[in-house]
């Protein structure tokens, strides 16, 4: 009995300390990271790791593995990404030492002008049908990457992904989960159930899954070229198909569709170069609260602290004002990247900021429930690709073209239409985007490769995983798996408007005394059982010679190397 007291005694005095400290304890990782000197790769989903693992030891590169993944998981993980989406990445050139960013997001049709929605009285683009399509920009993106830097044959890239739409694979189980909850509203549209149904049903966990129609079209990329999908059979197909459902797409869209090279935006956080794309993307919202949260010594806060998170939510909801207001295509609009992404502007923006109370008078951005994949890839050359590809919402916009295998996008539905904005519906004009990838680089030197999925949750997951290892020294499948705050706020990229501070949802595992004296600040609590991403990354590990992988442990990835 003594015994037992003394270890209740030691117990109450370990919480105590626990609640003095105001933090939780450092989180552990729930697997090792994985290790290998060759090359590594990081997926969500094991069969896309295999085959990138299986092209790179056939001689391809990064780049070519790059896109045999992501013809994988458009066949396996059809919920969250595939060829009727856009892309984006980031690519690590080893030879030239440079970074390399393409945009490959799609663009608005000609032919659908602002004044239909008017004359219509839409209030908003629509989640589903024909009016939320843009130009899918996947496989052009592919092609730009593969002229550029790839060294396989198509044939070669694509068989893989080929062989299991014919021959089918097992559906994993996050897929399955999100398959059978998207499938209610997407039934009634027309060549759902022939293209992602087994006679009515959607697959189970195990189940095997065939997708004859799109290993179809990815032989027709493979013997006439990845451009043949804007230029041949398959846009005249998708053209005809939208427009009888009461689009306004057109073949001079697709022959006119480019993926456009970038230079990334950067700015240094503690010593560390941190690269993302510019918009019509999300990712300088990254850049700004690096920028505001380095005047802080987070550190000393402690991770899981109520400082530590009421900073973080404080920069996130200053950061997506900006995002409401400026991000959008900057074809149309002039955005100041060089500016939001100043360590003057930062310092102009956190005037504003109290370190007692949550804010209630400046606006938040909002939380956009998009379904995505990330991969990152690195080869024996030292060359990177941190890839992020998406269909936006769910599986898409319900359209799926007769034949082809796979759904159109929804992005459209990011525009707003009010006309005073900067993110306002207009011909040929690519939205406002979600999907983000990353890069970090340390004296000029690839450091970190890495993405996390989820609508407006990426960026706020960027800034997370990026403070856990560099302030808080978290190994990368730890800072992974270190739970997640994700701030839901109130002004939406389509309306700008705004209407209170928000919710914080803060994943399981953070004090319940830190988040009591979050809400005595002000801050309103939510815990949401899902939406904080899905996290892959590449650590290259230079005294050593090493790649260090990490991959989401609430989804179906895997990393893995040789």
């Amino acid at each position: 009995m003594k015994y037992i007291i003394i270890f209740l005694l030691s117990m109450v005095s370990a919480v105590t300390a626990d609640a003095q400290h105001n933090q939780v304890s450092r989180p552990r990782a729930t697997r090792s990271e994985v290790m290998a000197s060759h090359a590594m790769v990081a997926t969500s989903q094991p069969l896309a790791t295999q085959v990138a693992i299986e092209v790179l030891k056939k001689g391809g590169n990064a780049i070519d593995a790059a896109i045999a993944a992501n013809a994988v998981l458009g066949l396996v993980e059809p919920t969250g990404c595939g060829i009727g989406g856009d892309l984006y990445a980031l690519i690590w050139d080893a030879g030239t030492k440079r970074l390399y960013g393409i945009n490959g997001s799609g663009r608005s049709p000609m032919g659908l002008k602002l004044e239909y929605f008017k004359k219509n009285n839409i209030k908003a683009i629509p989640p589903l049908g024909p009016l939320s399509v843009t130009i899918p920009g996947c496989v052009d993106a592919w092609a730009e990457m593969h002229e550029k830097f790839g060294r396989l044959p198509v044939e070669e890239i694509l068989s893989p992904a080929i062989g299991y739409a014919r021959e089918g694979f097992p559906v994993s189980e996050s897929v399955a989960y999100y398959w059978e909850e998207s499938a209610e509203k997407y039934i009634p549209f027309p060549n759902f159930n022939e293209t992602f149904t087994i006679d009515g049903k959607t697959p189970v966990k195990g189940e095997r899954f065939k997708n004859p129609r799109l290993a179809n079209t990815y032989e027709m990329l493979t013997e006439e070229g990845f451009r043949s999908f804007y230029e041949g059979t398959i846009a005249d197909q998708i053209v005809a198909f939208v427009n009888s459902q009461g689009g306004f797409l057109s073949k001079a869209d697709f022959e006119g569709h480019k993926s456009e090279w970038v230079n990334p935006v950067t700015t240094n956080y503690r010593g560390y170069d941190v690269w993302e794309l510019p918009p019509n993307g999300q990712g300088i919202a990254v850049l700004e609260m690096l920028n505001m949260i380095e005047a802080y010594d987070i550190n000393a806060m402690g991770f899981g602290s109520k400082d530590h998170l009421h900073l973080f939510v404080e920069t996130k909801k200053l950061a997506f004002e900006d995002r409401s207001k400026y991000y959008n295509d900057p074809m149309f609009s002039f955005v100041d990247t060089e500016k939001l992404t100043s360590k003057a502007y930062a310092k102009e923006l956190m005037q504003s900021f109290n370190p007692d109370k949550a804010s209630v008078n400046y606006p938040s951005g909002n939380i956009e429930s998009g379904n995505t994949i990330y991969l990152s890839i690195a080869d024996a050359d030292g060359n990177f690709v941190s890839l992020v590809q998406s269909n936006y919402k769910g599986m898409g916009s319900g359209m799926v073209p007769p034949n082809l295998g796979f759904m159109l996008q929804n992005r459209a539905e990011l525009f707003g239409l009010d006309s005073k904005g900067f993110n306002v519906y207009a011909p040929g004009k690519r939205p406002f985007h979600t999907i983000i990838p990353a890069f970090v680089t340390k004296n000029n030197k690839p450091w970190l490769s890495f993405g996390l999925m989820s609508g407006s949750t990426q960026p706020q997951g960027h800034v997370q995983i990026l403070i856990n290892m560099i302030d808080f020294g978290m190994g990368i499948q730890e800072a992974g798996d270190a739970p997640r705050i994700s701030h839901e706020g109130s002004v939406q990229v389509t309306t700008g408007k705004s209407f209170d501070s928000g919710w914080v949802n803060l994943e399981t595992g953070f004090d319940y005394g830190v988040i009591r004296d979050l809400m005595k600040m002000g801050h309103r609590i939510k815990f949401d059982v899902g939406g904080y991403g899905g996290f892959q990354a590449i650590m290259w590990d230079e005294k050593n010679k090493v790649y260090f992988g990490a991959s989401e442990f609430k989804k179906d990835g895997q990393a893995a190397g040789y």
